[in-house]
């Protein structure tokens, strides 16, 4: 499995992480090398992608309206979250409705955008981690440290001592033993649950249909077995067409990890029906805003919701190679999360975290131009004020300075002197800094051609 293979090879117990995340980085590169041929033509593929996408949220109350007839008329509902708020209470509503307080959970960013488990726990529900590498990250009272592979940010000697508490485990366990450790102690508890909650890759418009793609089959199980099955999505989600499956489910999973098409693909377009042996009594899909609205009410900013969540920026953006998922989550966050929040202030640094390299954007499969969008959002931070005195202070004299000619002149000199004789100082013993001409090149070209 692509868990136990990730975990074998990135998370060597004697690296820091940037190492780990050089090997992971690496392991992604050779991968998706391989993984990509299957497209005749990548970046046809990708402009297509990228032109589905915007099509879909430039018509997205249309695609959201045609979702919810089509789905309700297999027998599933849907439920409108304005915010975090709405989306917790039609969860404990829909909870309430059972005894049983065990709940599922699969792998889903938006359980952590909504503090779903926090608030499951304070209700007296015990939820539980399906995916192996949520499953790590839980353990260890950890946010996922990357899109598609949680874990990723652990070593493998971290892994092991964090399981022996819940666990019998050898002295040096391997990933192999880690992952079926960890597969013999969820498989009961599948059968157990009255309440499954999944996110979704797609949902898709034309036939009502939820769109699930993954690699161990934890998610398809948490969808089924229980009586009830709870689908958060964020409004983004949503594909036009059925058609569209055969480019996007290649596309997430090639730009993703490297493979060809993910293991195991799953469409749902409703409940259990009639002499159906599987799935759920009772199927909702949480469609939640949170702030969606306001990332799409920026003209510019709203391509980021175009996002497929494949992850490929992360394993190419330098920042969260160097500091983590935790410190700088995804270049797409540092879009989104300022202009979701009602605090702009308070997310000043994961606006001016990413270097603006551009790798993200050469890397997305529906090229998103990240680089335009952060630097949109820097200029709406210094639109709103927020930004120090000094630095207003420090660009108004620059501009005063760059407006004259003869100021420019004078103290372009004087300024070009007195650094090159600090780092002078600073260097001593070393070979000399070139020494500046006593007259700036306009001074010498107005000498040279007699203007006055």
């Amino acid at each position: 499995m692509l868990q136990e293979t990730t975990i074998a090879k990135t998370n060597r117990s004697t690296s820091t992480w940037p190492e780990r995340a050089a090997i992971a980085s690496q392991q992604y590169r050779d991968a998706f090398k391989v993984g990509s041929q299957q497209f005749s033509n990548a970046e046809m593929a990708r402009e297509r992608a990228a032109f589905t996408r915007w099509k879909a949220i430039e018509n997205l109350d249309k695609y959201l309206i045609e979702f919810e007839a089509n789905f309700i008329k297999s027998g599933g509902k849907v439920i409108w979250a304005q915010d975090i708020t709405d989306a917790l209470s039609a969860i404990q509503e829909i909870l309430k409705k059972s005894a049983n307080k065990l709940v599922l959970k699969s792998k889903t960013s938006m359980a952590d955008e909504i503090g779903l488990k926090g608030g499951l726990l304070n209700d007296g529900y015990r939820t539980l981690e399906t995916d192996t590498g949520d499953y790590i990250a839980d353990a260890s009272g950890d946010h996922s440290g990357h899109m598609i592979l949680p874990a990723i940010h652990k070593s493998l000697e971290e892994i092991g001592e964090l399981l022996k508490k819940d666990m019998v485990l050898s002295h040096k366990a391997d990933a192999n033993e880690i992952v079926a450790k960890i597969r013999q102690k969820l498989r009961g508890e599948f059968l157990k649950a009255g309440t499954g909650i999944t996110g979704c890759n797609f949902l898709v418009a034309d036939p009502g249909a939820i769109v699930l793609t993954e690699n161990e089959g934890n998610a398809q199980l948490t969808a089924s077995l229980p009586k009830t099955h709870i689908v958060l999505a964020g409004i983004e989600k949503i594909l036009p067409s059925m058609n569209d499956l055969d480019l996007f489910l290649p596309l997430i999973s090639t730009y993703g990890t490297g493979q060809e098409i993910t293991t195991y693909n799953t469409i749902i377009t409703g409940p259990k029906q009639g002499e159906e042996l599987d799935g759920p009594e009772e199927l909702y899909v949480i469609l939640l805003d949170n702030g969606r609205s306001d990332v799409l009410s920026h003209e510019i900013q709203r391509q980021a919701m175009t996002c497929i969540k494949c992850g490929a920026c992360q394993f190419s953006c330098p920042v969260y190679l160097s500091a983590g998922g935790n410190e700088f989550s995804s270049p797409l966050t540092a879009v989104t999360l300022p202009l979701q929040s009602s605090n702009l202030e308070a997310q000043e640094q994961a606006i001016k975290y990413s270097t603006l390299c551009g790798s993200s954007r050469d890397v997305c499969p529906v090229k998103i131009d990240f680089p335009r969008l952060l630097l949109q959002n820097r200029k709406l931070f210094v639109d709103k004020g927020f930004h120090p005195r000094s630095e207003k202070l420090f660009y108004f004299f620059w501009k005063k300075a760059m407006m004259k000619r003869d100021i420019m002149n004078w103290k372009g000199i004087k300024a070009g002197k007195y650094i090159m004789e600090s780092l002078n100082k600073s260097r001593s013993g070393l070979r000399e800094m070139p020494t500046v001409v006593p007259k700036s090149f306009n001074e010498q070209w107005r000498e040279k051609m007699n203007f006055k």
